[in-house]
């Protein structure tokens, strides 16, 4: 597989958190290469801590209260979101509501990374996906 700089979607981290088969195998030999770089979204980090706390996502409280500790051991690299993410993700024309999945296809397109994901409202609009 082709060196890649990769951007997961909040249920690919989960996933790959979890070691569950709904990652497809293609987007685990993408991650698992050394020679990718992944990066996590701080809107992932956050879309895990607001699903946490509304009682909607479970066992994660060991990733939430360290996550850069985490993403060091997995060889993750942060990705801030910034003034310039936000004016993108709000400029895109696009009717889906979700501030999570704006900000991460914003930073996919400004940072020049895939995205991996499989969400479908996502890979309709993004051609930039890996799967």
């Amino acid at each position: 597989m082709p060196t890649s700089d990769l951007l997961l979607d909040t249920h690919a981290l989960l996933w790959w958190m979890a070691g569950s088969p709904e990652l497809s195998a293609t987007a685990r030999t993408l991650i698992e290469d050394p020679a990718s770089t992944v990066h996590i979204s701080a809107a992932v980090v956050w879309e895990i801590g607001i699903k946490a706390r509304l009682g909607r996502l479970h066992g994660v409280e060991d990733y939430l209260a360290e996550p850069e500790r985490w993403h060091r051991q997995w060889r993750f690299a942060p990705l801030a979101m910034d003034q310039d993410d936000a004016r993108v993700a709000a400029a895109l024309v696009w009717d889906h509501r979700d501030p999570f999945d704006r900000m991460l296809v914003a930073q996919a397109r400004r940072h020049r990374l895939a995205l991996v994901t499989c969400d479908p409202a996502i890979t309709a609009y993004h051609p930039g996906c890996r799967w």
